[in-house]
């Protein structure tokens, strides 16, 4: 419980960006913590708020205390001695055993009932896969869309099955009152329902390297029905991602460059980040770090997604993971056809052999 309270007051109630609380305009608000927007936040700031106020009677009383004391039996003169010794109360003893067990198994009572709440999933939630890497989160629906974003709809459970691809990343919503860790090579669930439409922010909660902070989300809640919120109703929006899923393979590789969090490492303009830019990369000599090279055609693309460490770039970390599995067929071509739209070398695959002794599109590495 302390898990999940600690980093919502350390945030404090000005976490959430200033679109997002417009956005939510009218939702209850707290009196530390942000708004709240799902089922089981008011019973998570409930039992903060108990142990709040608890740490803050009982530290006036100590230090309250202290200052009497120290004021009161300070040291006067050298003649001055105690009135009488220090007696036993058993009163005293009773009180201060009697009144701290009181609380603390109030405490327990109210965390518990918390982590019920939190901990126990409905069996009727709808489920969304969830998956980190370093820096980006992705959505994976029953349907088997993928979004970078999380789409959900008001006032309907929703299950969510977490894991990571590289590093430990922690899926964090304040406004949800929900922090759960993506772990490599394991599935953590958790839930929520939320009642509140709007857009908010998720983040990740666990140091995951020098994009850590960049590592957000954007949370959707839509309506069931038509509303003056603006959003697309949940309907809507399912007809929406069937949409993109008819798109022509350009598109496709354009979506899944974010959705995917490609762009976390490979740039649109040229220049090499983590690893090199996807601008002129189709159709370009690529040198490797044993000596050798290959054209980047779509047998070399879908080898350095599928198996990244086959061939190490010269210049680059062997940082990319592996996305074997994690890509259908018709993705991998979308990808592959975004990679030639924005490839100057490339105008058809006869070109591709032409351009194989071409000088190296201008990178701020080697390819």
């Amino acid at each position: 419980m302390m898990n999940l309270l600690l980093p919502i007051l350390a945030q404090g109630a000005n976490f959430l960006d200033s679109t997002t609380a417009e956005r939510a305009e009218g939702a209850p608000k707290t009196f530390w913590m942000p708004f709240k927007a799902s089922t089981y936040a008011g019973d998570v700031d409930f039992a903060f708020y108990f142990i709040y106020w608890i740490s803050v009677v009982f530290s006036i009383i100590v230090f309250g205390a202290l200052i009497y004391f120290t004021i009161k039996y300070r040291h006067k003169t050298k003649t001055h001695a105690p009135s009488h010794a220090a007696g036993h109360s058993t009163t005293l003893e009773l009180t201060w055993t009697l009144i701290p067990t009181l609380l603390v198994v109030t405490i327990f009572y109210f965390g518990f009932r918390s982590y019920l709440k939190t901990a126990v999933i409905p069996s009727d939630a709808y489920e969304i896969g969830v998956n980190g890497q370093m820096w980006s989160w992705s959505f994976t629906y029953p349907d088997g869309h993928i979004d970078s974003e999380l789409h959900v709809p008001a006032g309907v459970p929703i299950r969510l099955v977490m894991t990571s691809q590289d590093v430990i990343h922690s899926f964090y919503v304040p406004v949800f009152r929900i922090k759960k860790d993506a772990v490599p090579g394991r599935y953590n669930k958790t839930w929520f329902r939320s009642d509140q439409v709007g857009k908010y922010q998720a983040f990740c909660a666990e140091y995951c390297g020098t994009k850590h902070s960049h590592m957000g989300a954007i949370v959707v809640v839509h309506p069931i029905k038509p509303d003056d919120s603006g959003l697309p109703t949940w309907s809507q929006w399912e007809e929406t991602s069937r949409d993109v899923r008819r798109m022509p393979p350009v598109e496709v590789g354009k979506n899944l460059y974010v959705a995917r969090g490609c762009n976390q490492c490979h740039s649109l303009d040229g220049t090499a980040g983590k690893g090199p830019s996807w601008k002129d990369l189709f159709g370009n000599k690529r040198m490797f770090q044993d000596g050798g090279s290959a054209v980047a055609d779509e047998n070399y693309i879908v080898e350095s997604i599928l198996q990244p460490q086959a061939h190490l770039l010269a210049g680059f970390d062997p940082i990319m993971p592996s996305y074997q599995g994690r890509f259908k067929p018709d993705e991998l071509t979308g990808i592959i056809a975004y990679m030639k739209s924005i490839s100057q070398y490339y105008s058809g695959p006869e070109t591709v052999w032409e351009n194989a002794d071409k000088p190296h599109s201008p990178e701020t590495k080697a390819p």
